[in-house]
This record gives structure tokens, C-alpha cells and sequence, in this order.
């Protein structure tokens, strides 16, 4: 018996080499920033109008009820585009849904900027909103659906950050056409913000398709060339395209360019299956699709960034000029911290900065509440109730840009399978938008009710509501694959057993060359008889 050397197996062997850090892939941080641009309507509508419903209400004569219903009806509006935008996406594609989106939003800020009347200003916002609807729905799907695992938080949270961008653009919009006559400056104000929606069709048109949308369709040949793209490795192209063939019920072996697929894969069923019929993980994942988005916006973050001028002018600034270089700062600091947020949702997780954030929130809030009641009660000007009455607002936005902003759109646009994602996604657009909208609609009429402090107590009650929904109910989603979410749901409270489960298999399967099979040793080599 004569026994050869082993030879060593490189494969093998390579196993055990510390992963690198893939690079930052280009081509979908570039798809991500063109669909995420479509965020900037919402933001810079949200922003001027902030400023601009200082001048309407002087010039169209309207009462604090109507400035109010202005002010916020646009969110509900948004409804009609959001609900439609996931069919659209489905027949259009996610691309032309977003072309579709900007020229909607072009021709509402046009009619807002020739508003006449009252009547005519509504016309324009209603319009508008639409557009919008469409534009925050489509944006964080497209995005999650071109993005690759490792940065994919970073991606997503695009949308968050351009909604950022478009405020602060209203915000010094506000301050640049101030000076105007009374009659021009508010129309030029929101005129303007048909602009952006004109470069955003064009460069839309730039983009690939979404790699998922395009095996919806049974294009598989045009799927594996963007995925190709947008992933970091060849291997993990692979995958996503296996993952997402497997979601659309393709065979695996299926390796045509063009092919059919199953009709159940196009759409039907899809609200049976997320209102009539959910299966616990669908319910789970739709509860906290839902929960996130009615308290971002229940906690107030529209009452501020809306009326941060009647804020200011309550704790004590006056002067026109210095409301709304005030309301810029606020703009400013909301804009910083939602670009620091982007670099930290991929290393630090999505838990830990929603958590903190929530909790911080609480805090500002509280103590945002307690400044306003000592101002609203005394006389005399309390300068140190003031400061700290500012420093809040500053606090609060910037505590909320760094978390609870950019989370709720990359959470809810990676937690719902391939199948439902269109859908699951408009209806948390809904619920944001008609949250946002009622919170908008009577913020005046609430803090005339029960104090402009005791308001802001209310939203700190809701962010600790929050907070314990939040701790309770919501999973860790970073380094997950779009397909392996609803495996982390369907136990509510015991999502972390499952979460662990999850963890140990992937370890397994990396361990063992990715077929979940051991035999308990590791192989080093070939051992030949003779």
C-alpha cells in the first residue's frame, strides 16, 4: 500500500480567508440617487410652503383654518397617487412610473404658481399630490430592488435624505422670494418647484429597469445583465436572480432569455393575501410595514418642519426675516444629520438607530413642551426658555433625520416579499401620508385647544408609544437578502429566536461550502489508495 501526498484544496481552503469588504458599487449608488431625486418634490413642497402660507394668507385673505387645510391637504392627496402607483409600477415599470410621477408634480406646481383664488391654489395642491404620492412610493422600491445586500441601507435611505434636501431648498426658496411684492413672491415660491421634476424625467430615462420587475415579466436575460451591475460579486448576481426566480415561481434550471410566467406572479391575489388571508409572517411584516410609517409622521415631525415659523414666532422671535432664517436652520441641521445617517444605517444596523432615535425624540419633545408652557405662561421674555426652546426644535429634527426619518422608508420597502412589495409599500405610503395630513390639517386648531406645550406633550406621549412598539415587535434587517426577510417575521415578541435560527443556518451553510451538509470534518486534501 503506497499512499500519495494530500494535495491541498485551494477551494477549500479559501473558505477560511477573512471576508474583504466589498466596494461601493457605482452603478447602483448612481440608479439609487437618480430614482431617490423624486423625494426632493415632496421636501421642497413640505419646505416652502412652511414660509409661502405666511404671504397667502395676507394675500388670498384666508383664515388659519383654511392656511391649515392648505397646508396639509396635499397629504391626503398623495393617497390617490400612492394607491395607484403599485398597480402602475406593476404594468408600467418601476422607471417610467417615476417619469410619470415627475411630470404629474410639473404640472401641479404650475397651476399652484398661476393660483388665483383659494379654489384654484386647491386645484394645483391636489395635482401636485398625486405626483407626490406616486414619487414616495416608487422611489424606496425601486431602490431596495437594485440594490446590493451590503449597502442596500445605505441606498434606501436616499429617498429620506432628497426629502431632506428638497425642505432645506424651500426653506431658502422662502427666504430668497420674501423680498418680492406680496401678490408675486409666494406664486414664484412654488412655481419654481416645477423645475426639479423636469431634470428628474429626463434623467430617469438614464436607468435600467428593476432587476425583479423584469423577471415579473419574464425578461430574464435583461434581469441578469442589471443585476450583473448592481451587485458587488458575480456570485451574489447569481443568487439574487435564483432568489427572485424562486419568488416568481420561474424553475431554476430555467436559463431562457424571454419566459413565461406563472399568471399568480403578475399581481392577482396580492390583497387577499395582505388583508383576508395573511399567513402570521405577511401579518407581522404588514403590522410593522404600517406601525412605522403612522409614527414617524404621529409624532409630530410635520407640526414642526410645517410650522417651525409659528413655533419660533411663539417662543418669542418676531421679525419675518429672522422667522424664516431660523426656519432655514432648521432645514440645515435636518439635511447634516440625514447624511450622517446614510453612512451609519450599514454598520450600526437599523435596531439600534431607530431605538435611539425614538428615545431622543422623546426627550426633545418633552422638553420642547416644557419651554413652550414656561413661555406661553410668563409675561416677561425668559431668554433661556427661548434658546432651549430652539435648541429643541434643532435637537428634535436632527434626533429624528438620523434615525427614525431614513428607517421607516428603507424598512418598509425591504420587509415585504416580492410579491406583496408594490402593494405593501403604497399602503405605508397611505398611512404616512393621511397620518401626516391629519397631523398637518390641525395642528393650529390642537395647540389652540390645549396649549402649543401641551401639543408637543401629546407627540412625546406618541414617540414613547413608539418606542415600546418599536423595542417589542421590530427585527434586525441589515445584511438580510430581500428574500430571507420573512423568515425574521411571524412571531411578533419571539422574533429573535427565529432571528438566531436564521443566523446559526447561514453559518452552516458558509462553513459547508453553501449545502447546509456536514460530516463533522474538514477536508484539507485528496488521499489516493494504491
Amino acid at each position: 500500500m503506497a499512499t500519495q501526498p494530500a494535495i491541498a484544496d485551494n477551494k477549500t481552503l479559501a473558505g477560511f480567508e477573512p471576508p474583504k469588504k466589498p466596494k461601493r458599487n457605482k452603478f447602483a449608488f448612481a440608479c439609487a440617487i437618480l430614482a431617490s431625486l423624486t423625494s426632493i418634490l415632496l421636501g421642497y413642497d413640505i419646505g416652502v410652503m412652511s414660509g409661502a402660507i405666511i404671504f397667502i394668507q395676507k394675500d388670498l385673505k384666508i383664515s388659519d383654518v383654511q392656511a391649515e387645510i392648505v397646508m396639509g391637504i396635499l397629504n391626503v392627496y398623495c393617497l390617490v397617487g400612492s394607491c395607484a402607483a403599485g398597480r402602475t409600477s406593476d404594468w408600467l415599470g418601476r422607471r417610467y412610473t417615476i417619469v410619470f410621477a415627475g411630470a404629474i408634480f410639473f404640472v401641479g406646481a404650475l397651476l399652484m404658481g398661476f393660483a388665483t383664488s383659494y379654489a384654484f391654489l386647491m386645484v394645483g395642491r391636489f395635482v401636485a399630490g398625486i405626483g407626490v404620492g406616486y414619487a414616495l412610493m416608487i422611489a424606496p422600491v425601486y431602490t431596495a430592488e437594485v440594490s446590493p445586500a451590503s449597502s442596500r441601507g445605505f441606498l434606501t435611505s436616499f429617498p429620506e435624505v432628497f426629502i431632506n434636501g428638497g425642505i432645506l431648498l424651500g426653506y431658502v426658496s422662502n427666504y430668497a422670494f420674501s423680498k418680492l411684492r406680496l401678490h408675486l413672491g409666494w406664486r414664484l415660491m412654488l412655481g419654481v418647484g416645477a423645475i426639479p421634476s423636469v431634470f428628474l424625467a429626463v434623467g430617469v430615462l438614464a436607468m435600467p429597469e428593476s432587476p425583479r420587475w423584469l423577471v415579473m415579466q419574464g425578461r430574464l436575460g435583461e434581469a441578469k445583465k442589471v443585476l450583473d451591475k448592481t451587485s458587488d460579486t458575480v456570485e451574489e448576481a447569481e443568487l439574487r436572480l435564483s432568489d427572485i426566480k424562486a419568488a416568481a415561481g420561474i424553475p431554476q434550471d430555467c436559463t431562457d432569455d424571454i419566459v413565461h410566467v406563472p399568471k399568480q406572479s403578475h399581481g392577482e391575489g396580492v390583497w387577499k393575501e395582505l388583508l383576508l388571508y395573511p399567513t402570521p409572517a405577511v401579518r407581522h411584516i404588514l403590522l410593522c410595514g404600517i406601525g412605522i410609517h403612522f409614527f414617524q409622521q404621529a409624532s409630530g415631525i410635520d407640526a414642526v418642519v410645517l410650522y417651525s415659523p409659528r413655533i419660533f414666532e411663539k417662543a418669542g422671535i418676531k421679525s419675518s426675516d429672522h422667522l424664516l432664517l431660523a426656519t432655514v436652520a432648521v432645514g440645515f441641521v435636518k439635511t447634516i444629520s440625514i447624511l450622517i445617517a446614510t453612512f451609519l444605517l450599514d454598520r450600526i444596523g437599523r435596531r439600534p438607530l431607530l431605538l435611539s432615535s425614538i428615545i431622543g425624540m422623546v426627550a426633545s419633545l418633552t422638553t420642547l413642551g416644557f419651554s413652550l408652557t414656561i413661555i406661553d405662561h410668563s409675561d416677561e421674555k425668559i431668554t433661556w426658555a427661548i434658546v432651549l426652546c430652539i435648541t429643541m426644535v434643532l435637537a428634535y429634527v436632527a434626533l429624528f433625520s438620523v434615525g427614525m426619518g431614513p428607517i421607516t422608508w428603507v424598512y418598509s420597502s425591504e420587509i415585504f416579499p416580492l410579491r406583496l412589495r408594490a402593494q405593501g409599500a403604497s399602503m405605508g405610503v397611505a398611512v404616512n401620508r393621511v397620518t401626516s395630513g391629519v397631523i398637518s390639517m390641525t395642528f393650529i386648531s390642537l395647540y389652540k385647544a390645549i396649549s402649543i406645550g401641551g401639543a408637543f406633550f401629546l407627540f412625546a406621549g406618541i414617540a414613547t408609544a413608539a418606542t415600546l412598539f418599536f423595542y417589542t415587535c421590530y427585527p434586525e434587517t441589515q445584511g438580510k437578502t430581500l428574500e430571507e426577510m420573512e423568515g425574521l417575521f411571524g412571531k411578533f415578541i419571539g422574533w429573535r429566536k427565529e432571528a438566531k435560527k436564521l443566523k446559526e443556518m447561514k453559518k452552516r451553510k458558509e462553513v459547508n461550502g453553501g449545502d447546509g451538509t456536514s460530516n463533522g470534518q474538514i477536508q484539507l486534501g485528496n488521499t489516493v489508495t494504491k
